[in-house]
């Protein structure tokens, strides 16, 4: 019988993950079933202790349960510790329960392997202080960047994450403390295009040949993707790379083995209609 693994989350009909983790299954020849579960916003627990009793061997978590699977785990790697939001569920040889978080290491990956952007020296802002900026923020200032600045319309929060991070690189502040302010990356971690929206950032905050990037994705550019286009980002890039990243990462967690991201990223894209070996 094939391992189970499965995503979960609410809603979960749009995710593309099982058509990513069936296509490393088939690249490295591994018997594996990846399915979809739509969570109960009022039994996640009861969701993942039932899948894993049924002998699920892994389990990825979307929005919006990622902070609940940090409080369930019992034992999560460094990182997550300091992230408070877990994506990816392990279950461990003693019958209890790991977490990890691949969000981070995806998105740099997507940004630095895939796409070519040097962080070393470079001025980043992070929009959003939720679970997806927290994912996001240990494997950022992992990387050479100058200064990162997190951003959210409820200061407060910027600040806490920004001050939890204990990084002097670090900071917080509102949106409206981003007048006067530019940046060499822009990265969206908040849910403001599900809604059509764009953060209310400064028009001009954006440096000459600075990136733009959106943790989310779609069939049609998203709305913050279509900002950094209207102000001429050198690269204006959706979350689709970091969702496959973050894929690879996980699938490695599991079962020993890291699988190559860009023919899957290219058949998401339309590049490859047929599978590649």
């Amino acid at each position: 019988m094939a391992d189970q693994y499965a995503v979960i989350g609410n809603p979960i009909a749009h995710s593309k993950s099982p058509f990513i983790h069936a296509e490393f299954a088939r690249r490295t020849r591994h018997d594996m079933v990846y399915g979809r579960i739509l969570g109960n916003p009022h039994d996640f627990v009861g969701d993942v202790r039932r899948f894993f009793a049924a002998g699920g061997q892994g389990m990825n978590v979307t929005l919006p349960f990622k902070a609940q699977a940090w409080e369930l785990v019992d034992e999560r790697s460094s990182g997550v510790e300091r992230a408070g939001a877990v994506n990816t569920l392990i279950p461990l040889p003693d019958g209890r329960l790991g977490g990890d978080n691949t969000d981070g290491i995806g998105l740099v990956r997507d940004l630095s392997a895939n796409h070519g952007f040097d962080f070393d020296g470079k001025r980043v802002l992070l929009l959003g202080a939720g679970g997806a900026a927290r994912g996001v923020l240990p494997s950022l200032l992992e990387t050479g960047l100058d200064a990162l600045v997190i951003a959210n319309r409820t200061a407060t929060k910027a600040l806490d994450l920004a001050a939890a991070a204990a990084a002097d690189r670090a900071s917080g502040c509102g949106l409206e403390g981003l007048n006067g302010r530019c940046f060499d990356l822009i990265i969206n971690a908040t849910s403001a295009g599900l809604d059509g929206g764009v953060p209310a950032i400064p028009h001009d905050c954006l440096a000459m040949g600075g990136w733009t990037y959106d943790m989310f994705y779609g069939d049609t550019p998203t709305p913050f993707l279509r900002w950094g286009r209207e102000r001429e980002a050198a690269h204006a890039l959706d979350g689709l790379g970091m969702l496959v990243e973050q894929a690879a990462e996980s699938f490695f967690l599991w079962r020993g083995v890291r699988p190559s991201t860009s023919p899957v990223i290219a058949r998401l894209r339309g590049v490859m209609p047929t599978p590649g070996p």
